[in-house]
Formats: structure tokens, sequence, C-alpha cells
């Protein structure tokens, strides 16, 4: 089953529609889809690395407006959704504390989740909910996914066959381990 996904991913790599889809993944993915681009990135570098920039430049840009999606979720919904539920529990002062804290190291939270594997969605939210500053936040965000899909896109465009090789001998491992990271994200997101 895993060996057919992974091969049908390789085909829809090289389909027409192929960057239109990862826009569309990258882009979701950064406000409330679970699964990041890298499932469609990596088959399609790898089946046309001198695309790699561009493919690179396609996540870079949808996630980031993915991002600010997710920024006016935050904004939005807790206005009316969060602060009812926070006033009903007299806890509007610690929230309060919360978003000063949250704002003043909000940029590093922003490149980390945007770099790792942490689940972006979490934060982009986040940082709409706390009215983390709106430059400050897309700057964090070019630079962290830049970062993240750029330095994709040059392993795979320069070490690509190898990568190529590594990833289908051991699929089934790559495969778990990356369901590992994604839950291992949604753990810390919860009890942290």
């Amino acid at each position: 089953m895993i060996q057919r996904l992974y091969d049908w991913m390789v085909r829809q790599a090289v389909s027409p529609y192929a960057i239109w889809v990862l826009a569309g993944v990258s882009f979701l993915e950064s406000s409330v889809f679970p699964i990041p681009p890298d499932v469609l990135m990596i088959p399609m570098i790898l089946a046309r690395p001198a695309k790699a920039w561009l493919i690179a430049l396609v996540c870079l840009l949808a996630s980031v407006a993915g991002a600010l999606l997710g920024y006016f979720i935050g904004a939005v919904l807790f206005d009316t959704v969060g602060l009812p539920v926070l006033e009903l529990y007299g806890k509007t002062g610690y929230f309060d504390e919360f978003a000063t804290r949250y704002n003043e190291w909000g940029a590093w939270a922003v490149l980390i989740a945007g770099i790792t594997p942490f689940p972006f969605k979490v934060i982009t939210i986040l940082s709409g909910s706390t009215g983390l500053s709106l430059p400050v936040f897309i700057a964090a965000s070019i630079i962290a996914r830049g970062v993240r899909f750029y330095l994709v896109a040059a392993l795979l465009r320069w070490f690509g066959p190898p990568v190529r090789d590594f990833i289908e001998r051991r699929l089934g491992l790559m495969f778990i381990l990356f369901f590992v990271i994604l839950i291992g994200g949604f753990y810390l997101v919860r009890f942290l």
C-alpha cells in the first residue's frame, strides 16, 4: 500500500497540474491542513530536479499566503469564540498575560515552527489570536518557510538520486518516521 501511494505521488509530481496541487497543499497546510507539502514537494523535485527552485518558491509563496489565512482565523475567531469562553471562566487576565509573553518571543516561535516539523498552523492561528505584529509575523514566516523549502530543494537537487534510492529502499521506515514526527508535533501542541 505504501509503495503504491509513493508511486502515485511520483506520477502526480510530473502531471501538468502538480504545481497547482502543491500550491494548494502548501496554502492549506499553513492554516488548517495536517499534512505538510513535503509529501508532494519531494517527489516533484526528484522527478524534475531542474525545477527545484521554482517548486520551493511556489511552496514558500503559497505557505506564507496560507499563514496569513491562519493569522486571520486566529484574529477573527478569537474575538467571536475564544474571548467569550475565557470571560465565562474568568481567564481573560491570564490570556492577556500569555499574549504579552508570546508577543515578546513570537517571532522566534514563528521561525522555529516554520522550519521544524511542528504544526505551523498552530503558530499562525496563535499569532493572530495574540495580536502578534503582522509585519513581524510575515517577515518571520518568509524567513522560516524560505529556509525550510529551499533547504529541502537544495538537498534534493544536489543529492537527488541517492536520496531517491534511500527513500525507495526504506519507504516503510520513512512513512513511519513521517507519522511519528507528525503525531509528536500534535502531542507537543496539546500538552505543552
